[in-house]
C-alpha cells in the first residue's frame, strides 16, 4: 500500500515547487504560447533546482528518487498554472526507460544530460493506423549490412520533437525463431537522415507542438537499440506507467488551478446580499471538485509508490485508474470553474477559457478513459474481450 500522507521531505519538495511555479504562473505560459516560444526560462530554473532530474540516478546527475517526486513537482507546477508537459515524456518516459534498460554508455550520454535540462527527448509510439493498439504498430526495424539498423514508418501526435535532440521510437523488428514481430525503443537523433516531421495543426494551443513523423529508411548504429531486443512489452510498459502516473498529475495540476480560480471568483463576487460561494449550488460542485481531485491523487500517489518499488504488475493496474481518475476530475473541476465565472470564464482575462480544450486532453491521451476500462474489466475483473 502507498502512504496516505505525505513525507516530509515530499512536503518540502511540493512546497518549494509551488514557489517556484507562483514567481512564473498562468501569465508566463500565456505569453510563451502567443510569442511562438517555449518555456525555456521555466525548465531551465527547474533544471538547476534539481526538480527535472528527480527522479533519475543519482550517479548520473539526477535526484535519486523517483516518479513519485517527479509526479509532485509537475503537480505543482500545473497548480500553477504552469506545467511542462516535457516532463512527462523526457524524464518520466525516457529518462526512466534508458535509467533501467539503457547500456552504461546511453545512461552516461543522456541522463545527466536529461536530469540538468541541457538536452531533451520526445517519445513516439502512436501510429495513425495503430491508435490504441499496440499490437498493429508497423515501423520496423531491420538490421543492416553493418550490424546497424534501418527504421523506417510513421508516428503521430508526438510532443516535442521540433525542440528535443532525439526521439525514442517505438518500433518492430522480426524474431528469428517465430518469425513475429516484436517491439523495441530506438533512439533516433533529431538530424537523423531520412528522418523527418510535420508540426499538426491543432486547435489545443500549447507551447509544446505536435508532429507526424516520417521515417524514411533511417539508417542507426547497432548501439542506437535502447536493452534488450527480446525484452519486448517489459521495457515498453516500463515507459508507459510512469507516462499514466505523470499524466494524472498534469491533469491533477491544471485541475487545481482552475478550481483555485473559480473559488476565488465565488468568494468575491457578490450579486445579491452575499458572495454566490454562498450559494449550495455554486459550493456544492466546487466542494464535488475538490474531492473528485484529492481522490484521484491518492490513487496517483498509489502508483508511483508501486511502480518505485518495482511493482511493475500492480503498477500498471493503479497507473491506469489514477490517469483515468484524474482526467476525469479534470475535466469536471475545468467546466465546474468556467460555469462558475459565467462569462468571465469564456475571457481571456480569467485564463480558465483555453483548458476547455486542454482538459480534454487528459480523457484521451496517452490512452483513453474507454481503454482503460477495457483494461480494468479484463485484467482487473476478468471478464471476456471482445476484440
Amino acid at each position: 500500500m502507498s502512504p496516505v500522507i505525505e513525507s516530509e521531505e515530499h512536503k518540502d519538495l511540493r512546497a518549494a515547487v509551488a514557489a517556484l511555479g507562483k514567481r512564473y504562473g498562468r501569465d508566463y505560459i500565456t505569453k510563451v504560447i502567443a510569442e511562438g516560444r517555449h518555456p525555456d526560462e521555466l525548465w531551465t530554473e527547474a533544471a538547476k533546482l534539481g526538480y527535472l532530474g528527480v527522479n533519475l540516478p543519482e550517479e548520473y546527475g539526477g535526484g535519486g528518487g523517483g516518479i513519485a517526486e517527479l509526479s509532485i513537482v509537475l503537480e505543482e507546477l500545473g497548480a500553477a498554472g504552469c506545467p511542462l508537459l516535457m516532463m512527462v515524456v523526457s524524464p518520466a518516459i525516457c529518462g526512466t526507460v534508458i535509467a533501467r534498460f539503457g547500456t552504461d554508455a546511453q545512461k552516461q550520454e543522456w541522463l545527466p544530460a536529461l536530469a540538468d535540462g541541457s538536452r531533451t527527448m520526445a517519445f513516439g509510439i502512436t501510429e495513425p493506423d495503430a491508435g490504441s493498439n499496440s499490437h498493429r504498430i508497423t515501423t520496423t526495424a531491420r538490421r543492416d549490412e553493418g550490424g546497424g539498423w534501418l527504421l523506417s514508418g510513421r508516428k503521430v501526435f508526438i510532443s516535442g520533437v521540433d525542440i528535443a535532440d532525439a526521439t525514442l521510437i517505438v518500433g518492430r523488428t522480426e524474431d528469428a525463431r517465430t518469425g513475429r514481430l516484436k517491439p523495441c525503443l530506438f533512439i533516433v537523433p533529431r538530424d537523423a537522415e531520412g528522418f523527418g516531421r510535420r508540426q499538426i495543426d491543432m486547435e489545443l494551443h500549447g507551447a509544446e507542438k505536435q508532429f507526424e513523423l516520417t521515417l524514411d529508411d533511417v539508417r542507426l548504429p547497432a548501439d542506437a537499440l535502447v536493452g534488450d531486443e527480446d525484452a519486448g512489452l517489459l521495457q515498453l510498459f516500463a515507459g508507459l506507467n510512469p507516462e499514466r502516473v505523470m499524466t494524472a498529475a498534469f491533469a491533477l495540476g491544471m485541475a487545481r488551478y482552475a478550481l483555485s480560480r473559480a473559488v476565488e471568483y465565488a468568494r468575491e463576487r457578490t450579486v445579491w446580499k452575499e458572495p454566490i460561494g454562498s450559494h449550495q449550488a455554486i459550493a456544492h460542485p466546487l466542494a464535488q471538485a475538490h474531492i473528485d481531485i484529492e481522490l484521484a491523487r491518492l490513487m496517483m500517489q498509489k502508483a508511483a509508490h508501486l511502480y518505485d518499488s518495482g511493482d511493475d504488475v500492480g503498477a500498471g493496474e493503479a497507473a491506469n485508474m489514477a490517469k483515468y481518475a484524474a482526467g476525469e476530475a479534470c475535466v469536471r473541476a475545468v467546466d465546474q470553474a468556467v460555469h462558475t465565472l459565467g462569462g468571465n470564464g469564456l475571457t481571456r482575462e480569467f485564463g480558465l477559457a483555453s483548458l476547455i480544450t486542454a482538459s480534454r486532453v487528459s480523457r484521451i491521451a496517452p490512452v483513453s478513459r474507454e481503454m482503460i476500462l477495457n483494461y480494468v474489466s479484463h485484467q482487473t475483473l476478468g471478464l471476456p474481450k471482445s476484440y
